[in-house]
C-alpha cells in the first residue's frame, strides 16, 4: 500500500484561527454591576424565582376540577419545587367539595362488611359521643329498668295468670287422681318445668327416687306397687292430654314474659335513639340504630349475666374529622408504603392468641386524609414501595377508597375485614424528576390519563441583570434565614459565576440554588472562622475547592495511574489510530473530566468495523447510536465507487466499566480514518463531540469538567505549550473553566480549539488538510480524505483478489447485528 503524502503547509495557519479566544473561556461577573455593599442592603426573596411556567402550571392544576387533572411536578431537586408547592397550597381556595366525615359502624347483617357513615363536618363527632352515651346508658340504666319494680310486679301479675292457667287445667285431673292415691306434681328439670305423677303415700307425694327405696325395703308390698303402677299407667292417656296443654300454657308465658322484656326494653331505648335520629337525621343512622336495639334485646340474657363484650361492637369509629369551616387539608406523605396510603386494619387478640378484628380497629391513610384537598408524594419513594403506585392508581381512576382490598388481605395484613368504599375527591401532586415522567408515560397507560398538569421547573434562568439580582435576592434571604455572616459584592460575583458553572451556560445561571446555599453556607463557615465581619469572593472559592476536593479521591488516583504509566496515556508525539477522548464521572453533585485512550486497527477482510465495547456489552444505547452513525459519516465522506471492504475494531483501552453517550464518536472518526490512511495523530490533543452523518461536530455535556480534567493530566505529565483539547464550536458558551486553566491559556501553555466538522478536527490533529472534491469528484491526491479513498480501493482490489465481497449495507455493521 502506499504511504501518505505530505502535511500541507497552511495547516497550521488554518489552526490558529480555531483557537478560542481567553475571553471567551470564562463569564466573568463584575462585581461593581451590584448596587449593594453586603447582602444586608437587599431585600430577601420570598417566592421561588425564575418558575413563571411552572408557577402558571401549577395554579391551574390546583385549581381546576376537570377530571385527571392532578399535578406532576417535573424537575431537578434544589430547583425550589417544594418551596413554591407549598407557598401556592397554602394560598390556593381548593376548588373541591368540602370531604364529609366518615365513620364506621359495625355491620349486624354482615359483621365482614362494616357499614359506612359520611357525616356533614362537625357531626362525626357528635355522633360518636351520642353513641357513647347511648352506650353507658345500656351499660348502666337498662339493668335498673329491668329489675325495676313495676317491671316485677308485671312479670309477677303474668306469672299468675299462667298458674292460675295451670290450675284450671290440672285441678280435675288431679282430683281424679286423688281418688286413686295419685297427685300430679310441678317437677323442675334443668331449666324446664314439667308435670309428673307421684303416689300419695300418707298423704305425701312420692317421687320415683324414694318410690323405688320404699319398695327395696320392703315397706311396700308387691301388691301395692302393682295397684300404684297400674293407677299411674291407667291415668297415661289423660295425662298426655294435659301435659300438652301446660306446655302451651308455659309456652305462651314465656312469650308473654318476652314480650313485655322487649317492650320495656324499646320503651327504655326509645327515648334515647329517637334523640339521636331527630339529631342527624340520617338514613344509615336510622338503620344502625334499628339494628342496635335488636341486638340488644337479643343480648339480654348475657346482660342480666353481667356481660358486656358485646357492647364493643356498638361503638362508632371515626375516622376522618374536620371543624366546620376548615381548610383544605394538605398531605404530605414522606413514606407512602401501601399502609400509609390506603390506611389499614388493625389486629387485636383473643384469649386464645387467634388474630381478631372488627370495625373498630379499621385506621385511615393518607388519602383519606387528603379527600377533599391535596396529597403530595416524591414519585420515587412511592415507586419503591411494594403496591402503593397501584393503589393510588385504582383509587384515582374509581374514585373510591377500599382500606385493605381483597387481594392485601389476611394473612399479610389482617383478618378478613371489607370495608364499604369510601368515595373521595382529592388533587395529587407528584414530585419527580424527567425520566421518571418519562417512564410512568411511555409503559403506565393510566398515567396519561390521571396526570395531565405538567410543571416543568427550568434548571436555569437568564444570566442578564434581573437573573443576577433575584441570586442576590436568594442570598440574602438564605443569609437572613439561617443567621449567616453577609454576603459583599464580591462574594455574590463568585457565586453567579458558580451558578453559570453549574448551569454549564456562559448566558444561564442555575435555578437549583440547593447548590447553591450549599457553597454559601461553607464559605460563611470559612469566613467566620477567620474572624470575618463579611464572606468574600475568596471565601466561595475556598468553599468550591474544598467541596470538590472532598470528592475527588477517584479523579487523583486515577491521574496517579496515569502518572506512573498504571493507565496508559500519551500527552506528547503521534501515533497511527490512537486519540485521546474526553469522558467525566460523577461524585454526587461534582462532575469530574478525564482522558480515555481510544485505538483503532484495520486490515483486510469483510468484518465490517467492529465496536469492541459494544461486542463485550459495555456500551449503552447512545454509544452504540453514535457508533453507527460514523457509518453514515464514512459513506458520506468516501463515495467510492465500490464497497468499503475492510475490517476493523475500535476500542476504549483501559476501560473495564459501561460506556455510554455519544461524545466520544468524533473521536472515533478520526481514530479510524487514522488507521485506514496510517496518519498519525497528535496525542498531545484530545477530543470531545459528537457527529452526525454528514460531518458536523455537534455539543456535548460536561465541556468544562472534561477540559480541566485533560489539563489536570498534562499538568501532571509536565505542560509542554503544545497540549490542548477540540470542542465543538456550540458548546464555547458553555465555557466555565478553572482560573488555573485559564491562565495557562492565556500564557500559551495549553490550547483550546473550537470546531464545527470532522475536517476542522482532522486538520488539528494530522495536520493534513481533508481536501475538497475538484470537478471530476476527486480529492487530491496529498488530501486526508484523497489517501483514505485510495487506501479503501487497495483494500477492495485485496478482497477481489482473494474472492472476498461485501454488500454495502454491510459497512461498519458487525455481522451479529445485520
Amino acid at each position: 500500500m502506499s504511504n501518505p503524502k505530505g502535511k500541507s503547509t497552511s495547516a497550521t495557519q488554518y489552526v490558529d484561527r480555531l483557537k478560542v479566544p481567553v475571553e471567551a473561556l470564562h463569564w466573568h461577573c463584575d462585581p461593581a454591576q451590584f448596587k449593594f455593599k453586603t447582602t444586608q442592603d437587599v431585600e430577601p426573596v420570598a417566592q421561588v424565582i425564575g418558575q413563571d411556567k411552572a408557577v402558571e402550571a401549577l395554579n391551574f392544576g390546583l385549581s381546576t376540577t376537570a377530571p385527571g387533572q392532578n399535578i406532576f411536578v417535573r424537575g431537578l431537586t434544589g430547583t425550589g419545587r417544594m418551596t413554591l408547592l407549598k407557598e401556592l397550597l397554602e394560598s390556593q381556595d381548593c376548588p373541591l367539595r368540602p370531604a364529609p366525615e366518615r365513620c364506621y359502624v359495625h355491620n349486624f347483617l354482615a359483621p365482614e362488611r362494616p357499614r359506612l357513615i359520611s357525616l356533614t363536618p362537625g357531626l362525626g363527632e357528635r355522633f360518636r359521643q351520642r353513641i357513647d352515651e347511648l352506650i353507658s346508658f345500656i351499660q348502666n340504666e337498662l339493668p335498673k329498668v329491668l329489675t325495676s319494680d313495676t317491671l316485677q310486679v308485671k312479670r309477677s301479675t303474668l306469672e299468675e295468670a299462667a298458674q292460675a292457667d295451670a290450675n284450671a287445667l290440672t285441678a280435675p285431673f288431679d282430683k281424679q287422681l286423688r281418688e286413686d292415691d295419685l297427685t300430679l306434681v310441678t317437677v323442675t328439670a334443668g331449666t324446664s318445668q314439667q308435670p309428673m305423677i307421684m303416689p300419695l303415700i300418707k298423704g305425701q307425694p312420692v317421687p320415683p327416687t324414694e318410690f323405688a327405696r320404699l319398695q327395696a325395703s320392703g315397706k311396700l308390698d308387691e301388691k301395692a306397687v302393682k295397684e300404684i303402677l297400674a293407677g299411674i299407667s291407667a291415668h297415661t292417656r289423660d295425662f298426655d292430654k294435659v301435659t300438652t296443654r301446660l306446655m302451651e300454657v308455659h309456652r305462651s308465658h314465656r312469650k308473654a314474659l318476652q314480650a313485655l322484656l322487649e317492650a320495656e326494653i324499646r320503651n327504655a331505648l326509645s327515648d334515647e335513639t329517637t334523640e339521636v335520629r331527630q339529631s342527624f337525621n340520617h338514613e344509615a343512622i336510622d338503620c344502625f340504630l334499628a339494628e342496635l336495639e335488636e341486638d340488644v334485646i337479643l343480648n339480654q340474657g348475657a346482660m342480666a349475666k353481667g356481660d358486656e363484650g358485646f357492647l364493643h361492637r356498638y361503638q362508632v369509629n371515626l375516622l376522618s374529622a374536620h371543624s366546620p369551616g376548615e381548610r383544605h387539608p394538605i398531605v404530605m406523605e414522606i413514606t407512602p408504603t401501601m399502609r400509609n396510603l390506603l390506611g389499614t386494619i388493625e389486629r387485636s387478640y383473643g384469649a386464645d392468641g387467634r388474630a381478631v378484628a372488627d370495625h373498630s380497629l379499621i385506621r385511615a391513610g393518607a388519602i383519606l386524609r387528603a379527600d377533599g384537598g391535596y396529597l403530595v408524594l416524591e414519585v420515587h419513594d412511592l415507586l419503591m414501595e411494594s403496591g402503593a403506585w397501584k393503589v393510588l392508581v385504582r383509587a384515582l381512576r374509581t374514585g373510591k377508597l377500599e382500606i385493605v382490598p381483597p387481594e392485601f388481605q389476611w394473612p399479610w395484613f389482617g383478618p378478613s375485614l371489607q370495608p364499604e368504599p369510601i368515595e373521595i375527591q382529592l388533587k395529587v401532586v407528584l414530585l419527580g424528576d424527567p425520566e421518571t415522567y418519562a417512564l410512568l408515560d411511555a409503559y403506565d397507560t393510566d398515567f396519561p390519563h390521571l396526570f395531565k398538569v405538567l410543571a416543568d421547573f427550568d434548571t436555569t434562568i437568564p444570566q442578564d441583570a434581573e437573573g443576577l439580582e433575584m441570586y442576590a435576592a436568594v442570598l440574602a434571604r438564605i443569609a437572613s434565614e439561617e443567621k449567616l455572616l453577609p454576603f459583599d459584592r464580591g462574594a455574590m460575583a463568585a457565586i453567579a459565576e458558580q451558578g453559570a458553572r453549574v448551569a454549564a451556560r456562559q448566558d444561564r445561571l442555575t435555578a437549583r440554588f440547593g447548590r447553591l446555599a450549599d457553597i454559601a453556607r461553607e464559605a460563611a463557615f470559612i469566613a467566620q472562622k477567620s474572624r470575618q465581619k463579611v464572606v468574600r469572593d475568596a471565601d466561595i472559592h475556598e468553599a468550591t475547592r474544598l467541596m470538590r476536593g472532598r470528592a475527588d479521591l477517584p479523579a487523583r488516583r486515577f491521574r496517579e495511574y496515569i502518572s506512573d504509566g498504571t493507565i496508559r496515556i500519551q500527552t506528547s508525539g503521534t501515533v497511527v489510530g490512537q486519540v485521546n477522548g474526553l469522558a467525566v464521572s460523577r461524585a454526587g453533585p461534582i462532575t469530574y473530566g478525564f482522558p480515555a485512550r481510544i485505538t483503532a486497527t484495520i486490515g483486510a477482510g469483510t468484518a465490517g468495523t467492529i465496536n469492541i465495547e459494544r461486542e463485550a456489552e459495555l456500551s449503552g444505547a447512545l454509544h452504540t447510536k453514535g457508533f453507527y452513525i460514523l457509518g453514515g459519516l464514512l459513506r458520506h465522506l468516501l463515495k467510492t465507487d465500490h464497497p468499503l471492504a475492510f475490517s476493523a475494531s475500535i476500542a476504549f483501552e483501559q476501560t473495564y466499566g459501561g460506556i455510554d453517550g455519544d461524545s466520544a464518536s468524533a473521536a472515533e472518526a478520526c481514530c479510524l480514518l487514522s488507521a485506514l490512511t496510517n496518519i498519525p495523530l497528535r496525542q498531545d490533543i484530545a477530543l470531545t463531540g459528537a457527529i452526525d452523518q454528514l460531518g458536523h461536530v455537534q455539543p456535548v455535556g460536561a465541556v468544562s469538567e472534561k477540559l480541566e480534567g485533560f489539563f489536570d493530566v498534562c499538568k501532571d505529565m509536565g505542560l509542554s505549550g503544545t497540549q490542548g483539547a477540540i470542542i465543538p464550536r456550540a458548546n464555547v458558551r458553555d465555557l466555565m473553566l478553572r482560573s488555573d486553566v485559564i491562565a495557562a491559556c492565556a500564557k500559551g501553555r495549553f490550547q483550546i480549539y473550537a470546531v464545527e466538522t470532522i475536517e476542522e478536527a482532522l486538520i488539528i490533529l494530522s495536520g493534513y488538510h481533508s481536501g475538497e472534491r475538484d470537478e471530476e469528484g476527486l480529492y487530491p491526491a496529498d488530501s486526508l480524505l484523497g489517501i483514505a479513498e485510495e487506501r479503501a480501493g487497495e483494500y477492495w482490489q485485496l478482497a477481489i483478489a482473494t474472492g472476498e465481497t461485501i454488500p454495502e449495507t454491510r459497512l461498519i455493521v458487525p455481522r451479529n447485528q445485520l
